[in-house]
């Protein structure tokens, strides 16, 4: 028996060597429609829903970072696309580096945003399998309900504040399930800073100046160990730039798919 494939959609219509979007947690593609519109025409961007978010089932994956790689591939795979130019936030970036790990000849750009490529602290790692287990033995999200306060910067907090209630909303459409897959998935993640020395195409790290989750030095990391690397720092905006200011991330994007194409 085959195992289920992740939902999918196409948040924009084009040609040549797609842009495949990765969503960050507790969130499912809808918060990469603005980011996407922003881009320039021509580029087809696709989005993937990550096993047990937005409309994508568990399916009896282990909780891990690889099986989601794994997962993403085995669908865009079975859809007949070969290269893409693999981006992500947060869990995000957290996939797309395990697929420039584990399936390499598919992945002809990196776009990370908002994330690291160091593993977890013993202290962040025990938080992740707390809010696991709370929303298992609960069955409920209300561990990350009040997320939407961390993941905006200081400025969103005072001057974007109609973000509330649509982050609220896309975490609250998540399951249980889902919310304790993914942060078991990420507590068990390894460093991949290697994976991004050996990555020989084109790399766009970026991350808002008021991230305090994956902070700038994060990101200074990422960019100081790819070969081929640009890094962009969103003023104004915290763990969420790609909602906080979509254009801004759609044009550090623009670029990645601009560099990589022309390579491709």
């Amino acid at each position: 028996m085959t195992t289920p494939h992740l939902a999918t959609y196409t948040l924009r219509e084009g040609g040549g060597l797609p842009l495949v979007l990765l969503h960050a947690y507790p969130l499912d593609h809808r918060m990469w429609t603005e980011c996407a519109q922003a881009l320039p025409p021509g580029i087809r961007v696709l989005a993937v829903d990550l096993p047990g978010q937005g409309h994508s089932d568990l399916a009896g994956r282990a909780p891990t970072i690889e099986a989601a790689a794994d997962a993403v591939h085995a669908t865009l795979t079975a859809q007949g696309e070969g290269h893409a130019v693999m981006a992500g936030i947060s869990l995000g970036g957290y996939v797309a580096l395990a697929l420039a790990e584990r399936h390499p000849a598919s992945v002809r750009g990196l776009g990370l945003v908002d994330t690291r490529s160091t593993a977890d602290t013993e202290e962040a790692r025990a938080n992740r399998l707390r809010i696991a287990d709370e929303a298992e033995s609960t069955q409920a999200i209300d561990a990350v309900l009040g997320m939407p306060a961390k993941l905006l910067g200081e400025t969103s907090l005072k001057n974007r504040r109609r973000l509330f209630p649509v982050l609220e909303a896309w975490i609250r459409a998540q399951s249980p399930a889902g919310i304790a897959w993914a942060q078991r998935a990420m507590a068990a993640r390894p460093d991949r800073t290697e994976v991004l020395r050996g990555f020989t195409y084109p790399v766009a790290v970026v991350v808002g100046a008021e991230d305090s989750i994956t902070p700038v030095p994060d990101a200074e990391h990422m960019a100081q160990a790819a070969p081929d690397s640009a890094l962009s720092v969103v003023p104004e905006t915290g763990h969420l730039s790609a909602v906080e200011d979509p254009q801004a991330v759609a044009d550090a994007l623009a670029l990645l798919h601009g560099r990589a194409a022309g390579r491709h």
